[in-house]
């Protein structure tokens, strides 16, 4: 199935609170004025007083995360059938967003991007996708180091996605041990989830990051870091991982960026 976590093996498990992460919080507050230094962003983004390193908190109040969206198999109802997550990527067409190319498995046709979505409510349009774009060495052999895709939107209204609710920059070769913070929609809930770590390499091509609950339907979250730029998806190893509280991303590198060129000039 075309989500996180689809075997029963890796149904959703009970809240796990993994607080041995955040042991110093002073020093957890110093590393993230440090990566907020010059982007009021990024210190809006990365400071949550109200959630702790590594702990996600559900929010009902989407306007800060108006460029991340749920992904629906047919017309988004109050039903919460929702089964990945996306996030709106600046490009030159202003109609991509980025996700996990196992999302896509099953091809485009019925599938709906709901930005800010929550409790039943699509705040800012209902955006039919277009193309996907995936690596060839996904496509032929689902190969866990290429779980990306670039996916066009259509315009609603005449208008462009990104002018509606903005994007993130793509970014390419940052450090593996960033401060990212994930939002995603877990497919057993109908409001996404956030989350606040410092990420770190699994492997040389792989991602690794604690946040609790992310479970099914999370698979294509962004990894937001500054405040502005998505270095990761939940994806990759395990399609994005074997437990809710460990989640894996490709590192974005070469073949991404030439990735998302390829999804730019189709657009």
């Amino acid at each position: 199935m075309p989500y996180r976590w689809s075997s029963l093996r890796r149904s959703r498990l009970g809240r796990a609170v993994v607080q041995h992460l955040c042991r110093n919080s002073a020093l957890t507050l110093s590393w993230l004025v440090l990566v907020a230094v010059g982007s009021t962003a990024s210190a809006v983004a990365l400071t949550d007083s109200s959630s702790s390193t590594g702990v996600s908190k559900e929010i009902h109040d989407t306007r800060s995360f108006a460029m991340v969206g749920a992904i629906f198999s047919g017309q988004v109802s109050s039903s919460g059938d929702h089964f990945c997550t996306g996030s709106v990527i600046d490009s030159p067409g202003r109609n991509l967003i980025v996700t996990a190319a196992h999302c896509m498995s099953d091809g485009t046709s019925a599938l709906y991007f709901a930005p800010g979505y929550h409790d039943g409510v699509a705040p800012y349009g209902v955006w039919k996708l277009d193309h996907a774009t995936t690596d060839s060495r996904w496509t032929s052999g689902q190969d866990p180091d290429h779980d990306v895709a670039f996916v066009t939107v259509d315009p609603l209204n005449g208008q462009q996605l990104e002018s509606a609710v903005g994007s993130y920059t793509l970014g390419i070769g940052r450090s593996p041990d960033s401060i990212v913070r994930l939002t995603g929609y877990p497919k057993v809930e109908d409001a996404p989830l956030t989350c606040v770590n410092r990420a770190s390499s699994f492997s040389a091509t792989q991602l690794r990051i604690a946040c609790t609950d992310y479970s099914g339907g999370t698979s294509g979250t962004a990894w937001v870091t500054g405040g502005t730029t998505v270095m990761g998806v939940i994806g990759g190893y395990e399609q994005g991982g074997d437990t809710s509280d460990v989640s894996y991303s490709v590192v974005f590198g070469d073949d991404v960026e030439t990735l998302y060129q390829q999804a730019t000039a189709s657009a």
